[in-house]
């Protein structure tokens, strides 16, 4: 899994490219928690390249979520592969995540 991280005018951009399991879910959580510690709280998760997600993956995600809530900030997602939208639906986090289908609308959305 790599994990790339954008600074855009006010939104950070996370883009997450191949599995996330339980193995290397620490490693987004981390990268999410960098941008919330530095004081960002409106972040954007692109999940086009994601091919698998791990409930240690969506914990990591939900974390993240909260935090930046109680900031008054919010995370959402952008263009999440097929298989990760199956897997957000299943696990009822649509309700909790705004998703959108393109990058471009998911950080206009802020």
């Amino acid at each position: 899994m790599n994990v790339t991280v954008s600074e855009m005018r006010r939104v950070t951009l996370i883009e997450v490219n191949g599995r996330v399991d339980s193995t290397n879910a620490g490693k987004l959580g981390e990268a999410l928690n960098e941008q919330i510690d530095a004081g960002r709280n409106q972040i954007v998760l692109d999940l086009s390249s994601v091919e698998y997600i791990s409930s240690a993956g969506l914990r990591e995600m939900v974390a993240a979520a909260k935090r930046v809530r109680n900031s008054n900030g919010d995370l959402r997602i952008a263009s999440p592969s097929p298989r990760v939208k199956e897997v957000l639906d299943l696990a009822g986090l649509n309700m909790v995540f705004q998703v959108f289908a393109t990058q471009v609308e998911a950080v206009g959305s802020f």
